[in-house]
């Protein structure tokens, strides 16, 4: 053992007591010791944590850890703590009282991790502090975000680059537990990290058992039950696709005598800590759960992880049974394949591609309608207005960076109140000379209504001839050190326009068939999870393969190895289009015309597929939103583009349209 390595060692034991590191965590800390930027790929529950939390504390400055996870920054929070290592999160759960105590601690350089998620850099506040900081360290989880061939792109991801280099972070570490190649090779090309520095670990486990169970959706109940009274009781999973599913489930196996609880995101948060709480510290309790249940969750004797729907991805599948069976012990993971179940999943990949028309709204606002070089955008609005999810809409904003016509500038906060705990005059009294002159000047732009004092910070920036981010700074040290509170509302996104596009119709084109290729790979993503339900060869060795690691040896312990048969999938029960039935929606969309005329529009309405028009003129509460949610996307948009005939002729999209 080299000297480098020893003193790893005695670090590993000093702060964690742990007597030898696991498979390739001393390899990626060695990377970033010596300076280098890296990524590792290792299976959840393969201890990638522990390749940030180590270097934190032997790296100089503060390591920022940017994570959508908030359960797994509370939990991991919580153990470094116990340690005694000074760390600490930004979220949304923080009171006034903690936000501020986080914000003193991280000034005055007591803090050695913090933890952040993505959308915290849009906080211009956050930025202004965390630019001045020095950040040895800046750690990316779930870092398959950043990747359009991933199975969970996140446009905010593809800005942690330029966030990274703007902070001066000295070295960057990519996490993630699912990274088929392309992927990995994207988080590379992202962040520049070297080949040599991208470390991947076995996907394999022999201690896990994976099974698949083909069956209808009218005996997936009764299999259920039957299956966990027939096998020894332990710590138990249940994955399932939408929160009123987690409800009925475990409800039905409460009935069936089982300790059952659901958990999903509709919850109230201290309903979910307790659900959490209560399934670590039993041994046999069962949770019914959408996918978020389980990430960052620490409890090594889970036994069995059912998935009672599809998973929408082999990546998600990956994620989910990698919770199974950590200490080592034969764990079983089983999935009950149902034909159904894929509609839904299909719906949601369909129903979040966005119609050509909306792209076209989009495209004239931000180029035709504004004239300015600078725009201010506060995208709630600008979603509403252009028929666009807001993840929808962000992507299309990333694209139009990435293509060279806008740069985004520095969000800033519309509205600025505050309450002074104080007299002007005894704040005034703190300071002297130019400082009081400024913050005498910078009161007097604020209006009171009852309570609070609002102040236009762009009309004061003006007046007092002072940039705008030393107003931001002011207020926050007032509220730092007591002497009001501030509150900021009414986020604005800012882009410059660098250049205007030389045919709208063509780059409004070319943005709709770049998310038609988002929606056909997640369609794609689907098709390779049924494949694995059937598939005529060792299922453990085919997802092994799919992450970058082929096999030669069957497992011996996966559905095919076990029975040596692979069936079918039986038919979707699905609904019918027939004519008299399409009468009726011919008749709303006749009546709601202004909305439902786009064929996307009206497919999305029948499968109950939410969207901004949607719900802006309460069409979801209509009695025909969701009618045909069992019906394929794909048939929906066909018929809906059959009966339509747009402006000029013009020919409806939808499959093989070209988009």
């Amino acid at each position: 053992m080299d000297e480098v390595s020893s003193h790893l060692q005695q670090q590993l034991q000093q702060h964690f007591g742990f007597e030898t590191f696991r498979p390739g965590q001393e390899a990626v800390i060695a990377h970033l010791l010596a300076g280098q930027s890296a990524a590792a790929v290792f299976p959840t529950g393969s201890g990638k944590s522990l390749c940030y939390q180590l270097p934190a504390l032997l790296l100089p400055g503060l390591t920022l850890v940017v994570s959508p996870l908030i359960a797994l920054m509370k939990d991991q929070i919580d153990q470094l703590q116990t340690r005694g290592i000074a760390a600490a999160r930004l979220d949304s759960s923080l009171s006034l009282e903690e936000y501020r105590q986080v914000m003193s601690d991280i000034r005055a350089g007591t803090l050695k991790l913090l933890y952040v998620a993505p959308e915290r850099f849009n906080n211009e506040r956050f930025r202004h502090q965390v630019e001045i900081l020095p950040i040895s360290l800046f750690a990316v989880d779930e870092a398959h975000c950043i990747s359009e061939w991933g199975h969970n792109f996140r446009p905010d991801y593809l800005k942690l680059v330029a966030f990274a280099k703007r902070c001066g972070a000295e070295r960057v570490l990519a996490l993630t537990a699912t990274a088929p190649p392309k992927v990995l090779d994207d988080i590379r090309q992202g962040f520049d990290i070297a080949p040599e520095c991208a470390i991947r670990t076995g996907f394999y486990r022999p201690n896990l058992t994976l099974l698949s169970t083909p069956l209808r959706s009218e005996d997936r109940d009764g299999r259920l039950v039957s299956t966990l009274r027939q096998r020894p009781p332990g710590s138990t999973i249940v994955y399932v696709t939408l929160q009123r599913t987690a409800e009925q489930v475990a409800e039905q196996l409460r009935t069936a005598g089982f300790e059952a609880q659901a958990y999903h995101a509709g919850m109230q948060s201290e309903d979910r800590s307790r659900v959490q709480e209560a399934f670590i510290a039993s041994d046999q309790s069962i949770v019914v759960a959408t996918i978020a249940f389980g990430m960052g969750i620490d409890k090594a004797d889970i036994r069995y992880v059912y998935h009672y729907n599809l998973p929408k991805s082999l990546e998600n599948l990956s994620q989910e049974i990698g919770r199974a069976g950590r200490d080592g012990a034969t764990s079983i993971c089983e999935v009950l394949a149902c034909a159904d179940d894929r509609v839904v999943l299909e719906n949601f990949a369909f129903g979040d591609t966005p119609s050509q028309e909306a792209i076209a709204r989009l495209l004239r606002e931000l180029f035709v309608e504004s004239q300015e070089e600078m725009l201010e955008l506060a995208l709630v609005s600008l979603g509403n207005r252009c028929d666009l999810r807001q993840l929808v809409l962000r992507t299309l904003l990333t694209y139009l960076e990435l293509d060279g016509y806008l740069e985004a500038g520095t969000p800033f906060y519309a509205n600025y109140q505050f309450k002074p705990h104080v007299s002007s005059a005894e704040i005034l009294g703190r300071f002297d000379g130019e400082r009081r002159q400024f913050l005498s000047r910078l009161l007097q732009q604020s209006k009171k209504a009852r309570a609070w004092f609002h102040i236009d910070l762009e009309a004061a920036s003006r007046h007092l001839g002072a940039p705008r981010d030393r107003l931001v700074r002011a207020l926050d040290y007032l509220a730092e050190i007591d002497l009001m509170t501030v509150k900021a509302a009414g986020v604005h996104h800012t882009y410059r326009k660098l250049r205007t596009p030389e045919d709208l119709d063509a780059l409004g084109q070319d943005l709709h068939r770049r998310a038609l290729e988002l929606e056909r790979r997640e369609v794609q993503r689907l098709d390779q999870v049924v494949e694995l339900m059937t598939l005529a060869a060792c299922r453990t060795n085919r997802l092994s393969e799919y992450f970058g690691e082929p096999r030669e040896q069957p497992c011996g312990h996966c559905s095919w190895c076990l029975e040596g048969e692979a069936p079918p999938l039986p038919p979707a029960h699905g609904s019918t289009l027939d004519d008299q039935s399409w009468r009726q929606v011919e008749a709303v969309r006749q009546e709601h015309a202004e909305v439902l005329a786009d064929p996307r529009a009206l497919a999305r309405f029948l499968a109950g597929l939410t969207s901004p028009y949607l719900s802006k003129r309460k069409l979801t509460s209509h009695a025909m939103f969701g009618r045909y949610g069992e019906v394929p996307f794909s048939q929906l948009l066909a018929r809906a583009g059959s009966d339509f005939v747009g402006p000029e002729g013009e020919q409806p999209e939808g499959p093989g349209s070209g988009g």
